[in-house]
């Protein structure tokens, strides 16, 4: 049973930064396309960066393009999610998602002075 577990979520002031943490298991975590979905209240949920598993990134929204930049650690089964620059409009649910299939239970990150 695929588990993805985030952290790292939380209160930030705009232009501050979090990164965000999704630790997996009970899948072969070197083998699948990694992605970070987002969903903010009233919005539609959206694929902020995918990493696939050669570490190719495909490009990310524009709407974080040159603020996040996505990475993964195969040897500790973890994705991560740099966030700099952060503006308010970054306030959502991030989740962690695996191969398109297997979502984490997201974490909040709330930009807000």
């Amino acid at each position: 049973q695929a588990v993805l577990v985030e952290s790292g979520g939380g209160s930030v002031q705009p232009g501050g930064s979090l990164r965000l943490s999704c630790v997996c298991s009970g899948f072969t975590f070197r083998l699948y396309t990694m992605s970070w979905y987002r969903q903010a209240p009233g919005k539609e949920r959206e694929e902020v960066a995918t990493i696939d598993s050669s570490a190719t990134i495909t490009p990310y929204a524009e709407s974080v393009k040159g603020r996040f930049t996505i990475s993964r650690d195969n040897t500790k089964d973890t994705l991560y999610l740099q966030m700099d620059n952060l503006k308010p409009e970054d306030t959502a649910v991030y989740f962690c998602v695996a191969g398109y299939t297997y979502w984490g239970q997201g974490t909040q990150v709330t930009v807000s002075s």
